[in-house]
């Protein structure tokens, strides 16, 4: 039988709930039991799709084309599993859900209310999780803070929950702040306090504090959350800032979290195996080189925008015993006339182009990319930096002055990026990109094919517009090179280019499968041509 962990938030946000999740998912699959993750997010958008990455970071997919919330990766990245379309719910989702079935009848004419509708909805995506993956354990983050009006019957859920399973089938685990006040020099208990009061005025009673803390507690600190938060003593965790965020699921394990939660389940407490993590650690800790590489993008204000692209370029210095420096570019900068390329890229080893939509920075963009190719710097475009790769190739190598993609001027006489047909009859925005896995055909004696060592990959996407396939021959008849195919729909997936140290442009988001133990290919291949 399926067993819940559930991580709700109080006091602040911004407390490292999705990153505490993320460990004890990690602790408890190194004792050999297998681990799911969801993230319930109260905000009424279906998914975080449409919305501005300033407001909210980066917009994460799942291999089966779910967007969801960028929380979802540092969980992929932490466990190291594949999550699913049930690892993301909204109240936009539950809401849209439940109207559906009004719509059609289901309730037998029934008046919908907030409970038990909203409710029953909500739990059947708690347990469909469970079900639909087979785990033994579903770890389900609440994003928020107790108090907050939106996720208000996402608790009342929880708490149903709580009492319709065994006591021993849930352990909720409640994140809160224990600020040092300084003048008294003393840490603070009473907002903990506080947010548990709160919690318990909606019936849950959590198992365990995990308070974040600028250093470790005192006993006297712990015995007065115990009392008066009614946990034990032993329950309440030191969750201690760190400079490197893979030191928390040992800093968690050292406080025995995993032990106390499968005591609570009843369930064996198999040896765990941190081996790898430790060693992990150890790397990211002892990094005494490093190389700087360029991102260009719109959106370096907020760098939770890119957050996947510049974990998995740090992923891929691990590897190489190198600390990976960004040097964040805002490409509208870079379509200023006064702007000198060479002292902007004075530093910077490679050069990375990330995805995105929309018209602004795009000439800024493709200045970078001519800059990177003219000047034999690594070069590494995904997505729309694939795009606009092939855009200025076309510009500056067949003379095509206004090749662009038809999302940016729809009346070009070269659109080298188009929709394809079946894409130019939808209206909606929302969930209707081309998303989740795609198999790609890699071409023989390419780098690509090098670099992967295997002829098929599954890679995943998010975007509408393609390499546009009448201007395919040309272009290779110049010296571009298409590595990799969709044979499917025969699209193109991957350019490259002869006589460059790394030159590659691919139409997927490779930075979604990278791993902090075993970087993805592509980042690893291009972190380590730009370190030589």
């Amino acid at each position: 039988m399926t067993k819940y962990v559930f991580v709700t938030g109080g006091v602040v946000s911004g407390l490292g709930k999705g990153i505490t999740a993320s460990s004890i998912a990690l602790l408890l699959k190194s004792r050999g039991y297998k681990v799911f993750m969801q993230k319930f997010d109260p905000y009424m958008n279906v998914d975080p799709g449409t919305m501005n990455p300033i407001q909210h970071g980066e917009v994460f997919v799942t291999y089966d084309g779910c967007e969801t919330d960028l929380d979802l990766g540092h969980y992929e990245r932490f466990i190291d599993e594949e999550l699913n379309y049930t690892s993301n719910i909204t109240n936009g989702k539950i809401y849209s859900s439940v109207i559906e079935k009004e719509r059609r009848g289901d309730y037998l004419g029934a008046t919908v209310q907030m409970i038990p509708h909203i409710t029953n909805e909500i739990k059947h995506k708690v347990y469909e999780a469970g079900a639909s993956t087979g785990a033994d354990i579903v770890i389900t983050e609440i994003g928020g803070t107790v108090g907050d009006i939106e996720s208000q019957t996402m608790l009342e859920a929880l708490r149903q929950i709580q009492y319709e399973k065994k006591a021993e089938d849930t352990f909720f685990v409640h994140c809160t702040l224990v600020p040092y006040i300084y003048g008294s020099n003393e840490l603070k208990t009473k907002p903990t306090q506080n947010s548990v009061r709160d919690l318990r005025n909606l019936g849950i009673r959590p198992d365990a504090l995990v308070c974040r803390v600028p250093f470790p507690t005192t006993e006297a600190i712990k015995k007065k959350l115990s009392l008066f938060c009614s946990v034990s003593e032993e329950n309440v965790i030191d969750s201690v800032d760190v400079t490197n965020i893979y030191e928390i699921p040992l800093n968690y394990h050292a406080q025995h979290i995993d032990e106390i939660i499968l005591k609570h389940f009843a369930l064996p407490i198999k040896k765990a195996n941190l081996k790898d993590w430790e060693d992990l650690v150890q790397t990211v800790n002892n990094l005494k080189d490093e190389v700087e590489i360029a991102l260009v993008g719109k959106y370096v204000e907020l760098h939770d925008a890119y957050i996947s692209v510049a974990e998995s370029l740090a992923h891929a210095g691990y590897k190489y015993k190198v600390k990976v420096k960004i040097n964040w570019v805002n490409s509208e900068d870079l379509e200023k006339e006064s702007v000198n390329l060479k002292e902007v890229f004075k530093n910077s080893k490679g050069i990375l182009v990330p995805g995105g939509f929309g018209t602004r920075g795009i000439e800024g963009k493709i200045k970078a990319i001519t800059y990177a190719r003219e000047n034999k710097i690594p070069f590494l475009g995904i997505c729309l930096g694939m795009q606009l790769a092939v855009v200025e190739f076309a510009r500056n190598v067949l003379g095509y002055e206004d090749a662009t993609s038809t999302e940016f001027n729809t009346i070009s006489k070269h659109p080298i990026i188009d929709l394809m047909a079946d894409q130019k009859s939808i209206s909606n925005m929302g969930g209707t990109l081309r998303l989740g896995n795609y198999e790609c055909t890699l071409l023989k004696d390419t780098l690509t094919r090098k670099i992967y060592g295997k002829d098929k990959i599954l890679e995943r996407h998010r975007h509408r517009y393609e390499f546009n396939n009448i201007y395919r021959e040309e272009l290779e008849q110049n010296g571009l090179i298409v590595s990799g195919i969709n044979e499917t729909n025969n699209l193109v997936e991957i350019v490259e280019l002869k006589n460059h140290p790394f030159f590659v442009g691919c139409q997927f988001h490779p930075e979604f499968k990278s791993r902090p133990t075993r970087p993805h290919p592509l980042f690893d291949a291009f972190v380590k041509a730009s370190i030589k």
